[in-house]
């Protein structure tokens, strides 16, 4: 399913990206590039099934990561 995922800087800067990916790829990225428990990426994923929005806080990517999806950190 074709997404848009939105990364927000975590110290509150402006600097809003958007990446489009589709939820296969997304979750992927959750899994391997994250310390998420297994647990809340199940229901994040059931969630990217029923809302249009669904969203998931907090979670720390690598510099490694950003970079890689296209959001350069200076």
């Amino acid at each position: 399913m074709p997404l848009s995922l939105t990364i927000r800087p975590a110290c509150g800067l402006p600097g809003d990206y958007e990446y489009p990916t589709d939820s296969k790829t997304l979750l992927h990225i959750l899994r391997q590039q994250t310390d998420l428990p297994a647990a809340v990426i199940q229901r994040f994923e059931l969630t990217l099934r029923t809302a249009p929005e669904a969203r998931l806080l907090g979670v720390e990517l690598s510099e490694t990561t950003l970079t890689d999806i296209g959001y350069f950190i200076d």
